[in-house]
């Protein structure tokens, strides 16, 4: 699916209008359907900053725009070899129906994506099980990795106000020797 139609797709999920999402990104009323009917027919495509602020505005990440070319069945294949080629996907059969597995001999990717698997499994598992809503699952996995709580994309920020404190301390220390 390329990106306009991913525009499309969340922007029709989100209840906006093109020239509603067109306005809220900055675009003069009278041409704000028409640049964004451009964008979501693919005949054009938005630079890095303006997908930014449809994602923003769209209330997604930037990555959840930024898909593969799966439009078609033959752009999906492809992409699929790919996570073959690039992550241990591989295709296989699990009583008697086909799907697509990690392959744990793929090397150093396999306990990666196992850790980010579990996690959307998690998520999805409590989907299925009515533990959070459709809206609830849709917006962890339109924020990914934003919203996810497993720990594997969490950064341990360090504020300004801490660093200044540890810097003024080590001058203090160096200063005192």
């Amino acid at each position: 699916m390329a990106i306009g139609e991913r525009i499309r797709f969340i922007r029709n999920l989100r209840g906006m209008t093109q020239k509603w999402l067109g306005m809220a990104v900055g675009f003069p009323e009278k041409t704000a359907d028409i640049r964004l009917a451009q964008y979501e027919s693919g005949t054009r495509t938005p630079k890095a900053e303006l997908t930014k602020e449809i994602a923003k505005t769209l209330d997604v990440s930037p990555a959840a725009l930024d898909v593969p070319n799966i439009e078609s069945y033959i752009g999906l294949m492809h992409t699929l070899f790919a996570l073959e080629d690039l992550y241990g996907f591989r295709i296989d059969t699990l009583n008697d129906e086909v799907c697509i597995r990690l392959d744990k001999n793929s090397g150093m990717e396999y306990p990666k994506m196992v850790k980010l698997f579990t996690a959307w499994q998690k998520e999805a598992d409590k989907f299925r099980n009515e533990e959070i809503t459709k809206e609830e699952y849709d917006r962890w996995r339109y924020h990914y990795p934003e919203l996810d709580t497993s720990g594997e994309w969490h950064k341990i920020g360090v504020s300004q106000e801490l660093s200044d404190m540890i810097v003024d301390e080590i001058k203090q220390e160096t200063d005192n020797d």
